[in-house]
């Protein structure tokens, strides 16, 4: 195989990786109002899944708070019930068919 040919394969997989992970995302900033339902804005999913909230101390993602079902595609107005207000960070993670595909971390004000 040329080193042509190599570098054109690389370059194909590496397009194929961002826009597999382009197609997942959480389009909100970076500080949610703290109460009992986040509210996250326009979650984007290539499939349905689910997001889940969880606590997040020291990078580390904790105990599950709250989930809520999003479809393919752009869910706009994605809100979380995670049942009283809590004082931590929390993290959002996109789950389809098991495996975190998209992930973002808030600061709750």
């Amino acid at each position: 195989m040329s080193f042509k040919m190599i570098t054109l394969a690389a370059a194909t997989v590496a397009a194929t990786a961002t826009a597999a992970s382009a197609d997942n995302y959480f389009a909100f900033g970076e500080t949610l109002e703290n109460s009992s339902t986040l509210e996250l804005g326009t979650v984007r999913a290539a499939a349905d899944g689910v997001v889940e909230i969880r606590t997040f101390n020291g990078g580390v993602p904790g105990a599950l708070l709250g989930t809520e079902e999003v479809m393919a595609g752009a869910n706009s107005d994605v809100r979380v019930n995670i049942g009283h207000r809590h004082n931590l960070d929390v993290v959002a993670q996109l789950v389809i068919d098991g495996q975190v595909v998209a992930s973002k971390d808030y600061d709750l004000e």
